[in-house]
């Protein structure tokens, strides 16, 4: 029985709030658990997208989705409640996570897959506000890997330049995202992200995207893009004070205004559409705070990723629950006219999350309005 005719982005929406239940959803392809996000997720490629889906939250156990595996590798079959609904595929494991480097580190401790074709890392997997929960962000993650030995604690420039290289030319990766965990410091990881893309741009012709909190000196802006930083990501999380303060109490001590601040600046080294900011929706901000806070993130050239907050297992918030797949459809669906309205564009930019567009049916929808 052939699966019927699908609208992709409520599909994508309905996955992304539901997750699919999944026995063994560690194989075939690739999948994460735990650490800095995207987690618990397993990549698919659904009509012609790679988008990230829950597999290994509590909400993806009761899921009515599943898979059906078939005889060609790395197809299946996607179901909602025994009934086929599209065809579904999964990203190969890259060539580069076989290699290790001189000393013995796999590569994929030191960068991963993320989507189809991003290379990721967290430079800094540790952070001043993670094991302090009066300051730390109750969604994070950060520490899980480091604690199962699934990564390292800091990569050297050195070592990123190494796998990055060996990315691009194994397996066509197109562009790099480097985040950190925030030190002790007033850059806030503007340091260490430019010492790391200066290494890998004198290695390897790779567009990167940067993402920290805001640093207290905007000249790092400047010293990022000399660098060699094409797009810079500095994420919100959460949009109103009230959440902020609740949610992520830490990070919450840098205000909205002095990201407003920081954002206004960035695009003018960056150029309009180069700066983004993750928005995670469902951790209580209303839809329409969102959407106000996209339409003054987008007068200022910044590109708002707006994604549904997925809760990760041994967090604060691994129970709470995911927003619906109608509120996504709805509130994604205003987001992308707002952004078609501004001509801004997922795909204009050069690196980073916007780009990629797996965590978020946003892009979908930017794509049925072309």
């Amino acid at each position: 029985m052939s699966p019927p005719p699908l609208n992709s982005t409520e599909l994508i929406a309905e996955l992304q709030a539901l997750g699919i239940r999944w026995a063994d959803a560690r194989g075939p392809g690739l999948s994460r658990k735990g650490g800095a996000g995207p987690s618990d997720h397993k990549a698919i490629t659904i009509a012609g997208q790679t988008v990230m889906v829950p597999v290994f939250t509590h909400a993806s156990a009761h899921s009515p989705f599943s898979v059906e595996l078939l005889a060609l590798e790395g197809a299946a079959v996607l179901r909602r409640n025994g009934s086929p609904v599209a065809d579904i595929a999964f990203p190969t494991e890259p060539r580069f996570y076989a290699r290790s480097t001189a000393d013995g580190i796999p590569y994929w401790k030191i960068a991963v897959l993320h989507g189809r074709d991003v290379l990721a890392t967290t430079v800094l997997q540790t952070c001043v506000r993670y094991k302090q929960r009066a300051t730390s962000c109750q969604f994070c993650a950060i520490g899980q890997s480091l604690s199962r030995k699934a990564t390292l604690a800091e990569k050297t420039p050195a070592q990123l330049a190494e796998v990055a290289k060996a990315a691009v030319e194994l397996d066509g990766v197109t562009h790099m995202v480097l985040t950190t965990g925030t030190p002790p410091g007033e850059d806030r990881g503007a340091r260490v992200l430019s010492a790391a893309a200066e290494a890998i741009k004198t290695a390897v012709d790779l567009p990167i995207q940067a993402q920290c909190e805001p640093p207290s000196d905007h000249a790092w802006f400047d010293r990022l893009a000399d660098s060699g930083v094409d797009t810079l990501g500095m994420h919100l999380e959460a949009v109103t004070d009230s959440v902020r303060r609740r949610i992520m109490p830490g990070k919450a001590e840098v205000s909205v205004s002095a990201y407003m601040g920081a954002f206004t600046r960035a695009v003018e080294v960056f150029g309009r559409g180069q700066v983004t900011t993750y928005i995670l929706a469902g951790l209580g901000d209303s839809r329409e705070a969102i959407l106000d806070a996209c339409r003054t993130l987008v007068r200022l050239g910044v590109y708002p990723f707006v994604v549904p907050f997925v809760p990760i297992a041994g967090t604060p918030l691994e129970h709470h629950a995911a927003p619906t797949a109608e509120f996504m459809d709805d509130l994604l669906s205003e987001v992308a006219s707002i952004l078609e309205i501004a001509r801004l564009s997922s795909a204009h930019i050069k690196a980073g999350c916007g780009r990629c567009g797996a965590c978020s049916s946003l892009r979908a929808q930017e794509t049925a309005r072309a």
